[in-house]
C-alpha cells in the first residue's frame, strides 16, 4: 500500500514567487489526507496533478492564514465540479464559523456534506479511524490554539507459509492465523502452531507533522522512532531568540528533537522569506541530525514498506 508524502509549499507568514504557503498531501493507500490548505493550495494541486476528488480528509494546524487562506476556494472547486462524497474538516475551534459564514454570505450551498470535527489542541488524542489508519492530534506551543498530526498504519497481517498450511483449515481459521491466533480443538488443544505457518508482519508506517511551535522537548514521547517527522525551522539557529519570541523553531531544534526521538527521517519547512537559499538551514539541521532533507514544493518522499 502506497504511504506518500507530497509538499505543496513551505513557506512561513508570506509567500515568495518560488514557495508557496503551507499545505501537504499524504496518500495512504488510494485516500488523500490534507494536511494544512494555505493561500493557492488548489493550484498546487492543479500543478503537481494531485485529484482533490480523492481528498477524504482535511486537516487544520491553525487558525494563522498561511495554514488555512486556501480552504474556502478548495471546498467551492470541489461544490463546482460536483462533489458529492461528505469532506470531513478536523481543525481548532472557531473554523466551522468562519467557514459558515464565508459561504453564507457568498450564497453557497455545497452539494455534499462538510463534516467539522473541533479539536482541542491542548491533547494527545486519536481524532480520526479507519480499516487501515489512526491519526492523533500532537499539542504545539504557539501563539494561538494549534496542534501537529500523527498518522500510524494499524498493525498488519502475517503473511502465510502456503506450502505450509495443512488442507483442513477453513478461511475462517485463515483469517485467525493472519492475525497471530493459534488454531485449537474444541478441547483447546493446539491444532496448528501461528509461529509454524506465517512470517512476522511488515512493519506499521508512521508520519508527524508538527506545525508551528516553540522548540518544545514534551513532544519526544510522541515521536519516538517514526518513519517521518516534519517539523517547522522557521529560522536558523543565530535567530533562535527571535524564534522563541515569535513561537517558531530553528532548523537546528528540528535537528535536536528528531535526534533525540530516534526518527528515520526528517523533513525542514515553513522557512521565512529572509532565506533565499535554504541550504544554511538544511546544513544546520544535518549536523545534529544528517538524514535531513527540505519540504519544497513538489518534493516527494515516501515511506516503504520494511520487516
Amino acid at each position: 500500500m502506497e504511504f506518500e508524502l507530497r509538499i505543496l509549499g513551505s513557506s512561513s507568514a508570506t509567500p515568495s514567487t518560488n514557495r508557496h504557503h503551507t499545505a501537504q498531501v499524504l496518500t495512504i493507500g488510494n485516500q488523500h489526507h490534507l494536511i494544512d490548505c494555505g493561500e493557492g493550495t488548489q493550484m498546487q494541486l492543479m500543478l503537481y496533478r494531485v485529484k482533490h476528488q480523492r481528498i477524504c480528509n482535511i486537516y487544520i494546524s491553525h487558525l494563522h492564514g498561511d495554514h488555512y487562506f486556501g480552504l474556502a476556494g478548495l471546498i467551492s472547486t470541489m461544490h463546482l465540479q460536483g462533489r458529492q462524497t461528505p469532506l470531513h474538516l478536523f481543525g481548532p475551534p472557531g473554523l466551522s464559523e468562519i467557514l459558515s459564514l464565508q459561504f453564507k454570505y457568498s450564497g453557497t450551498n455545497l452539494n455534499f456534506k462538510l463534516v467539522f470535527h473541533e479539536l482541542d489542541t491542548t491533547v494527545y488524542k486519536k481524532i480520526f479511524e479507519d480499516k487501515g489508519v489512526t491519526v492523533h492530534t500532537i499539542p504545539m506551543e504557539h501563539r494561538v490554539p494549534c496542534c501537529g498530526f500523527l498518522f500510524r498504519e494499524k498493525p498488519k497481517p502475517r503473511p502465510l507459509i502456503k506450502e505450509k498450511l495443512p488442507d483442513f483449515l477453513r478461511p475462517p481459521q485463515l483469517v485467525r492465523l493472519k492475525w497471530g491466533e493459534d488454531i485449537k480443538d474444541e478441547a483447546g488443544n493446539i491444532l496448528v502452531r501461528n509461529a509454524d505457518v506465517t512470517l512476522a508482519p511488515k512493519r506499521s508506517r508512521s508520519y508527524a507533522y508538527c506545525s508551528d511551535s516553540r522548540y518544545k522537548p514534551a513532544l519526544l514521547p510522541y515521536l519516538q522512532h517514526v518513519d517521518l517527522l516534519y517539523h517547522e525551522a522557521t529560522f536558523t539557529d543565530d535567530l533562535r531568540e527571535r524564534a522563541a519570541y515569535t513561537f517558531h523553531s530553528t532548523a537546528r531544534q528540528a535537528g535536536e528533537l528528531a535526534a533525540a526521538a530516534q526518527v528515520r527521517q526528517l523533513i525542514i519547512g515553513h522557512f521565512s522569506v529572509r532565506y533565499k537559499d535554504l541550504n544554511p538551514l538544511l546544513e544546520e539541521a544535518r549536523e545534529v541530525f544528517p538524514d535531513t532533507e527540505l519540504a519544497t514544493e513538489g518534493t516527494i518522499f515516501s515511506v516503504m514498506e520494511r520487516d
